[in-house]
């Protein structure tokens, strides 16, 4: 996917190609996750579709739980979504960020 460092630097045209296409990976996989959160919180933790949209939101953001979960299935699904959601937050950043560390290391890297 990147070019091996005895390879030019990329021109900012296709760099910001690369970096769309970082975007649109991770808002996919933040869309499935948050999908998948609202759907448990809805299944699982017995809460309105709203309710769980905030729920799963506000997991996933790392501000913290809104609702608190009544079933016991809901507290388990609400406690791997949480683990689940601190993991993703470094996956989602490293996507993100990718691009861009590679482009200095490539910069940095080249052959005169």
């Amino acid at each position: 996917m990147y070019e091996h460092r005895t390879k030019p630097l990329l021109t900012n045209r296709v760099f910001v190609q690369r970096v769309a296409w970082h975007v649109a990976g991770a808002l996919l996989a933040l869309s499935i996750a948050l999908a998948g959160g609202v759907c448990g919180y809805h299944y699982l933790g017995r809460l309105p579709w709203i309710d769980a949209l905030l729920n799963a939101s506000m997991i996933l953001g790392g501000m913290g739980p809104v609702d608190p979960m009544r079933t016991p299935s809901g507290k388990i699904f609400a406690s791997a979504y949480a683990l689940f959601s601190g993991l993703f937050f470094i996956g989602f950043a490293t996507i993100l960020i990718a691009p861009f560390v590679h482009r200095i290391f490539h910069r940095f890297h080249l052959e005169e």
